[in-house]
């Protein structure tokens, strides 16, 4: 990890020391993704068995999950990893349904009244990924609120292995949070059959979940097409920024700091203290354990465009923080409380040293599926309200025209469009009122 004094640095400096790990937006790799958007979009089925066959090195027969599936995932799946599903869904329920939205309605004005009223997205698709491990929560952090939310059908897609099932953690979870349909597709391809629909696959009106650079990339350009389909949020790798001062455990550091390097090559972790011995003690200890991990080699590549930063002050850490906007925040501090309130942009936060990200990941209740990549300036996780419209209603009777009806008219007249105007003033007329 590259080791940082930030009052050293100038102002293009600290640019570079806060810049993330170029992402791929490659000629190659986008014309690849409208390929495959393309082929799926021309061919349906055929081009998804195709790609399923040269990607995931699997002969599908069937492209959606049979009951049969289901039932066999069910039987097989360790009794000791289904409790922990159950009970991790239980607390993401309960969190999320305290934050959902609620329909609200507000007298602005005598007989003038304005409401808010919550629609579920139609139909939404869920991508699960299962690249080098499959991900069952991020199944359930994006089944949970969908289900919540009463999205008429729920559609998740998760890539196959290559004996042509899936993974069963993914199912038994798909089952238990209430969706709908699962298929066996994974890649680009899978993000271009919900986007457009294919003879299997319905066509969804907006897209979840993580992935790599083609799924990333799939996801914009179906969200730039206007007969594409709606996505969560931009994507980017995973990371983590852990502000940390002199009295921190440098192994907890170091263990939360790896958590999020074993991700993939192109993550990024960060550690900002006030203290050069912290540093020193947690440089020492993250070589350890990536030493000790079965992704050591994966976290390592991380590691090499990580950064170790060294400020005045706990309160410059949280500036540098909400600069670099990051997707997990750690706060491995005593009065961690009172830095928390200085923060003002981060996907999720950990607070003190008992609080691992990898909670967060999993059970604690929020969810996981949060802007990376500097968005956490403009964007939030994914939560209840991601699967909802939002739809705002107003009545007015006679006297609420007479009340709220000049105003609108003059505010009209302003931008010099007439027919607004008119279409107060001829009610306004009929009510015996002249402006």
């Amino acid at each position: 990890m590259k080791r940082i004094t930030w009052n050293t640095l100038d102002e293009t400096a600290r640019r570079d020391a806060l810049a993330r790990p170029a992402q791929s937006r490659a000629d190659e790799l986008r014309r690849g993704v409208e390929k495959i958007i393309a082929e799926v979009r021309i061919n349906g089925d055929a081009a998804l068995r195709e790609f399923s066959a040269r990607y995931d090195r699997c002969t599908l027969d069937a492209i959606e999950v049979t009951e049969a599936e289901f039932v066999a995932a069910e039987a097989k799946l360790d009794p000791e990893l289904k409790t922990a599903i159950r009970e991790a869904a239980a607390r993401i329920e309960s969190f999320h349904r305290a934050c959902a939205p609620q329909p609200v309605s507000v007298n602005t004005a005598t007989g003038v009244r304005v409401e808010r009223v919550l629609r579920p997205i139609g139909r939404v698709g869920l991508y699960v990924p299962a690249g080098s491990a499959p991900l069952p929560s991020t199944a359930l952090m994006l089944g949970v609120p969908a289900h919540i939310a009463g999205c008429r059908e729920i559609v998740l897609c998760s890539p196959a292995r290559p004996d042509g099932t899936c993974d069963e953690a993914v199912l038994v979870v798909a089952r238990m949070v209430g969706v709908h349909r699962v298929f066996k597709l994974g890649g680009a391809q899978a993000i271009a059959a919900m986007a457009y629909g294919t003879e299997s696959v319905p066509r969804c009106d907006k897209l979840f979940g993580p992935g790599n650079a083609w799924v990333t990339e799939a996801k914009l350009q179906v969200s730039a097409d206007p007969v594409g389909a709606a996505i969560d949020m931009p994507a980017g790798p995973s990371e983590v920024l852990v502000i940390a001062e002199a009295e921190a455990n440098p192994v907890f550091v170091a263990a939360d700091l790896l958590s999020q390097a074993e991700h993939g090559p192109d993550s990024q972790v960060i550690l900002v203290s006030p203290s050069a011995t912290l540093i020193d003690k947690v440089s020492a200890e993250v070589a350890r354990q990536c030493a000790e991990l079965p992704r050591g080699a994966i976290a390592e590549r991380a590691l090499e465009q990580s950064r170790l930063i060294e400020v005045d002050s706990l309160a410059q850490a949280v500036d540098v923080s909400n600069r670099y906007a990051p997707e997990h925040l750690i706060l491995q501090v005593n009065a961690a409380r009172d830095l928390l309130e200085r923060v003002e942009s981060a996907g999720s936060v950990f607070v003190g040293a008992w609080t691992p990200e990898s909670v967060g990941d999993y059970c604690s209740g929020s969810n996981h599926v949060l802007p990376t990549y500097g968005h956490a300036r403009s964007y939030s996780g994914v939560s209840v309200a991601s699967y909802q419209k939002q739809i705002t209603v107003q009545e007015l009777d006679p006297n609420g025209l007479r009340a709220i009806g000049p105003c609108a008219a003059t505010l009209a007249a302003a931008e010099q469009l007439e027919a607004h105007r008119r279409a107060v003033t001829l009610r306004l007329a009929a009510l015996g009122v002249r402006l």
